[in-house]
C-alpha cells in the first residue's frame, strides 16, 4: 500500500474533523468533577449538597484537570455531530490530534504529544462515583471517564513522537447522558482561552441562564459548585477582580451584591460573606437586567 493510500485509509477511519459547534453535557458543566489547576492534585474531590453527591479520586498521576476536560468536550461534540447526521453513535471515537488542538485553540507544537498522553492517563485513571442519573439509569459504582484510551504515533527524522490518531471509549455514564438525555449545550469558542476559574464561571452561567435574562446564586454555593479550593473570603476577592474586567466571560456578565433584592454593591461595606449573592446575566439581554426579579438558583 502506498503512503498516500495509507494516509487516505487512516483519515477515513477518523471521526474528526469536528464540523458542528462545541457542546457539552449539562451535568458535567453544572458540577465540578475536575481539578482547577495544571498542577497535580491527588487529594479527592468531594461534593454533597443534600441532593447530589460526587466523589472523585485519582491515581499517582493525579485527578483529571479542567484542561483534560477539553478532551471530553471535544469527544462529546464529535458524538453530537454523528447524531445530527443520523449516523450510529457508539461510545468509541478516533480523531486526529491536529483537529483536537484546532478546536481547543492550542498550539500543536512542542510538548503536544506529552500533553495528550498525560491527559489520557488521568482521564482513564480518575475514578468517579455519583448519584447523578443519566439516561434514566443510576450506577452505584466507581467509573472512569474513559474505558480505553490509545494514542498512536510515528517518529519523525528527529526521533520525536508525532501523533497519528487518538482512540478513546467513553464511560457508560457519560455516553448515556449524551445519547439519551438531550441536555447538550453549545460553548462559545472563547471558552478555551479562559483561565480555570473563569472556565467554571462560564459553564455555570451557560447552564443556568438558559432562555432567561439572568439568575443569582449564593456565594458559598457557587464556590462549592465551581470547585474552588480557596476559602470563602479569597473566593470573593477573586470573583471581584474578575468582575472588574471589561469582558470577564464570553456572552455573560456577573457581579457581587449584598442585597439579593437590590443593587447594593459590596465595595466599602462590611457584610457577612454567606449573605453575598453573585448575579449572572446574558449580555444580549442586558436591557432586561433586574436583579430583584432574577430567580435564585436552588437546584
Amino acid at each position: 500500500m502506498s503512503k498516500a493510500v495509507e494516509q487516505s485509509h487512516q483519515l477515513s477511519l477518523l471521526d474528526s474533523p469536528l464540523i458542528g459547534s462545541v457542546k457539552n453535557e449539562r451535568s458535567v458543566m453544572v458540577y465540578n468533577f475536575f481539578a482547577l489547576t495544571k498542577e497535580k492534585r491527588t487529594e479527592p474531590i468531594r461534593y454533597h449538597d443534600g441532593k447530589v453527591t460526587i466523589e472523585v479520586k485519582g491515581t499517582d498521576a493525579g485527578i483529571a484537570t479542567i484542561y483534560d476536560k477539553e478532551f471530553l468536550i471535544y469527544v462529546a461534540s464529535l458524538m453530537v455531530d454523528k447524531m445530527n447526521r443520523g449516523e450510529p453513535a457508539g461510545p468509541s471515537f478516533s480523531f486526529s490530534g491536529h483537529d483536537f488542538f484546532r478546536v481547543c485553540r492550542v498550539s500543536a507544537g512542542g510538548k503536544s504529544y506529552d500533553r495528550i498522553s498525560g491527559a489520557l492517563e488521568r482521564l482513564q485513571g480518575t475514578q468517579i462515583k455519583t448519584n447523578i442519573e443519566t439516561g434514566g439509569e443510576g450506577t452505584d459504582e466507581w467509573f472512569s471517564w474513559l474505558k480505553t484510551a490509545k494514542a498512536e504515533y510515528r517518529k519523525n527524522a528527529k526521533g520525536e513522537k508525532v501523533l497519528k490518531r487518538i482512540t478513546v471509549e467513553l464511560c457508560d455514564w457519560l455516553y448515556r447522558a449524551i445519547l439519551k438525555d438531550n441536555r447538550m449545550l453549545t460553548y462559545d469558542p472563547a471558552y478555551f482561552d479562559l483561565p480555570p476559574l473563569e472556565k467554571r464561571l462560564y459553564e455555570m452561567a451557560r447552564a443556568h441562564c438558559g432562555n432567561q435574562p439572568g439568575f443569582k446564586i449564593n456565594l458559598e454555593k457557587l464556590r462549592l459548585r465551581v470547585g474552588a479550593e480557596t476559602d470563602l473570603r479569597q473566593f470573593r476577592y477573586k470573583l471581584a477582580k474578575i468582575a472588574e474586567k471589561k469582558n470577564p466571560l464570553p456572552e455573560y456578565g456577573f457581579k457581587l451584591v449584598n442585597d439579593p433584592n437590590g443593587e447594593g454593591g459590596i465595595k466599602g461595606q462590611r457584610t457577612q460573606l454567606k449573605k453575598i449573592m453573585v448575579v449572572f446575566w446574558r449580555l444580549d439581554r442586558w436591557r432586561e437586567y433586574d436583579v430583584s426579579r432574577f430567580d435564585v438558583l436552588d437546584d
